[in-house]
């Protein structure tokens, strides 16, 4: 981590800052996990944001005691996760993934959305973006 999003991580309230760490963690597990290669950790609009060379950025951020993952809205990703998710995640407009982070991240499913995200551009023709329900 660049000494740049060390600090946006380390000015974060507590109550976010834990979740935030964690799904950076998950971005780099699944990137690992499925070998789509180095991810670029960059800022945008003052946020950590991550992505791979066939991948659609990730935000992660905050709005209150609210952590969100953020994804380009003008993507598939967000109404595709609402299929797939919707029992089990929260989501804001067709931009983000909204988690409550007093409560256990749902680790599964946020990991095949993370999964989805960073493979985009090779699955945005497949339907459901080649996730299975």
């Amino acid at each position: 981590m660049n000494t740049e999003i060390e600090n946006i991580f380390n000015n974060y309230p507590e109550i976010v800052k834990s979740k935030l760490i964690k799904l950076r963690e998950l971005i780099y597990t699944v990137a690992q996990e499925q070998n789509l290669g180095a991810v670029e950790e960059s800022l945008k609009w003052g946020e950590p944001s991550y992505n791979t060379i066939n991948g659609s950025p990730i935000r992660v951020g905050f709005k209150g005691s609210s952590c969100y993952l953020f994804f380009h809205c003008q993507s598939k990703l967000v109404s595709t996760f609402r299929e797939l998710y919707s029992h089990t995640l929260t989501f804001e407009g067709n931009r983000a993934i909204v988690l409550n982070s007093e409560k256990p991240l749902p680790e599964h499913p946020v990991k095949e959305c993370i999964k989805l995200a960073l493979t985009y551009h090779k699955v945005k023709r497949l339907p459901l973006l080649g996730a299975s329900l």
